[in-house]
C-alpha cells in the first residue's frame, strides 16, 4: 500500500499478493518451516529488493519485469519505506507504531526470500510487499524508526511474524481490521490523536502479541 497515493491497492499483503497472482513463485529453501524468534535469530544487516519496472506514470509497476536486485541496507531500507507508507506528517504515536510494522514486516520476509523468473530476493519496492523509494527518507520518519529500532512485537513465544497493514478509511480506528489481525494506517492516526501510545496502537490490531526489546540492538 503506498498510502501518499491511497486511491492505489490498499493493501501491502506482499507475497499473498504475488500467490494470487500466479504459481510461478517459489519460497526458496525451508525458511517457510523455520520458527524464528528475538534471541535466535539475528537483525537484518541488509535485505534483497526487488526492482520492477516502471509503468506508464513512471511508478513502480506491481506487475512489471524485475530488471535487477538490490541488496539495500535493512535500516536504510526501513527509512526508505516509512514515509512511503504512512504520512509524514502524523502523529509521532502512529509514525513509531507504523516503523515497528514496517521493520517487522521486512524482518519476516528477509527470513522467507521468494524466487521469481529465476531472481531471488525478499521483497520488491512495489505495494506487492512495502512501497520502497530509495533515498526518500524524511527526518520525521528517522526519528520514529530510530527511536523503535531496538523494539519487536512478536508473538508470545518470541516468533517474528509478518505485521500486515492496509490503508482503512479517515476518521475512524478501522475495527474491521483489528478482527482481521491488520493495522490500519488511518487507524493508527486517528487512534493517536485520541491520544493512544505506540504499544496502544499495535495492541489495539495485533492482539495476543507483545513488545520485546531486539538484543543487541541499539536505537541507532
Amino acid at each position: 500500500m503506498d498510502l501518499p497515493h491511497i486511491s492505489r491497492l490498499p493493501t501491502m499483503a506482499a507475497v499473498c499478493i504475488l500467490l494470487s497472482l500466479s504459481s510461478w513463485i517459489e519460497v526458496s529453501g525451508n525458511a517457510s518451516a523455520q520458527v524464528n524468534t528475538i534471541g535466535a535469530t539475528g537483525f537484518p544487516s541488509s535485505i534483497r529488493v526487488a526492482i520492477r519496472e516502471n509503468n506508464a506514470s513512471g511508478e513502480s509497476d506491481p506487475r512489471g519485469r524485475i530488471i535487477y536486485v538490490a541488496n539495500v541496507n535493512f535500516d536504510q531500507y526501513c527509512r526508505d519505506v516509512l514515509p512511503n507508507e504512512w504520512f509524514p506528517s502524523w502523529s509521532v504515536a502512529s509514525l513509531e507504531a507504523g516503523a515497528i510494522a514496517v521493520k517487522m514486516f521486512a524482518w519476516y520476509h528477509h527470513l522467507h526470500p521468494v524466487t521469481v523468473d529465476n531472481f531471488t530476493f525478499d521483497v520488491d519496492n512495489t505495494v506487492n510487499f512495502q512501497t520502497y523509494r530509495a533515498q526518500s527518507d524524511q527526518p520525521g520518519t528517522d526519528q520514529a524508526y530510530y527511536t523503535t529500532r531496538n523494539l519487536a512485537y512478536v508473538k508470545p513465544n518470541k516468533e517474528i511474524f509478518e505485521l500486515n497493514y492496509r490503508a482503512g478509511y479517515e476518521n475512524s480506528p478501522n475495527w474491521q481490521y483489528r478482527n482481521a489481525q491488520k493495522m490500519s494506517q488511518w487507524g493508527s492516526e486517528y487512534l493517536a490523536l485520541q491520544g493512544r501510545t505506540p504499544l496502544q496502537i499495535l495492541e489495539f490490531y495485533y492482539t495476543g502479541r507483545m513488545l520485546l526489546t531486539i538484543p543487541g540492538v541499539g536505537k541507532g
